[in-house]
């Protein structure tokens, strides 16, 4: 039977914690690339650049999932996705 040391096990934690920091990343990268061919297709189609109903769609989803954190994460992904309005 093998056992770890806390100090181990917190080494172990962090790496795994550092490794989906870096998929999450990834993720909201892909999602700021997504969402830029939807505002690009938006615009070219006469339309606004930022759509609020989806914006608060996106807000109630984090919200409902996270709590209030959600809802502040929520906006940051907005932001980087669309920049401030």
């Amino acid at each position: 039977m093998t056992t770890t040391t806390p100090e181990q096990t917190i080494a172990d934690a962090r790496e795994r914690i550092d490794a989906l920091d870096d998929r999450i990343i990834g993720l909201i990268q892909e999602r700021v690339a997504v969402s830029a061919v939807v505002q690009e297709t938006r615009i070219a189609s006469g339309g606004r650049r930022v759509s609020l109903t989806r914006e608060n769609e996106i807000l109630r989803h984090y919200s409902d999932a996270l709590g209030k954190p959600g809802t502040a994460l929520a906006m940051t992904l907005l932001e980087l996705s669309r920049g401030r309005i």
